[in-house]
């Protein structure tokens, strides 16, 4: 069975920061932690925009998210926490994937940053898409220097039907030359007008009370 990824992304300007950070910390993660089949669970900082989080959780499969553990926690059973803290914020995206590349990898501990890349593409350029994706993209991106993982996802139900996430030994990493010149080629260039809906955010770890 396939891994899964559950990615979390808000803009918490209308919320309390401090109120909104111990949300996370004190219960929102812990709680997941707790849940069987939920592995890596990580919190990410815009670079761009600090008013936006990022939260990621590997999972075993995607059907952890239908676990009575999961559902105990989630959907109608929030807490009373998270139901007054998440009105206050603007849900960028919500994205339940399967892992699609390379194979059955988690996230590797320790990254200094993520770069999340949501789209859609048009469907009559889905196939090509996802050949350049496998065959070009990605291995380009993931041989670049203090790249530590470079994976896809998809998830047929969302908002985005494509993830790309790159676990970075920094954020710095995908502003340098070197990942600048593995993302353009030609192949890119002549898809890049065919991407819908696309939501790219650079992050660094976030550190609770940094």
């Amino acid at each position: 069975m396939a891994k899964g990824i559950l990615l979390v992304a808000f803009d918490f300007t209308n919320a309390h920061e401090d109120e909104f950070h111990d949300w996370y910390d004190l219960e929102h993660i812990p709680e997941r932690r707790r849940v069987p089949g939920f592995g890596l669970c990580e919190r990410w900082i815009s670079v761009a925009n600090p008013k936006q989080a990022v939260a990621t959780y590997d999972l075993d499969s995607l059907a952890v998210l239908q676990s009575e553990a999961y559902k105990a926690i989630a959907f109608e059973n929030l807490s009373v926490w998270s139901k007054r803290v998440g009105p206050m914020c603007n849900r960028l995206i919500r994205f339940d994937g399967e892992q699609t590349l390379p194979g059955n990898a988690d996230s590797p501990a320790g990254a200094g940053g993520v770069l999340v890349n949501a789209m859609n593409v048009l469907p009559e350029h889905d196939a090509e898409f996802n050949e350049w994706y496998d065959n070009e993209h990605i291995p380009a991106l993931a041989a670049v220097s203090g790249v530590l993982s470079a994976r896809r996802f998809r998830d047929p139900t969302g908002t985005h039907r494509y993830l790309a996430l790159y676990h970075l030994k920094s954020p710095e990493v995908a502003a340098g030359a070197e990942w600048k010149n593995a993302a353009s080629t030609p192949w890119t260039e002549r898809l890049r007008p065919h991407f819908r809906d696309h939501l790219r955010i650079l992050t660094r770890r976030y550190v609770q009370g940094g």
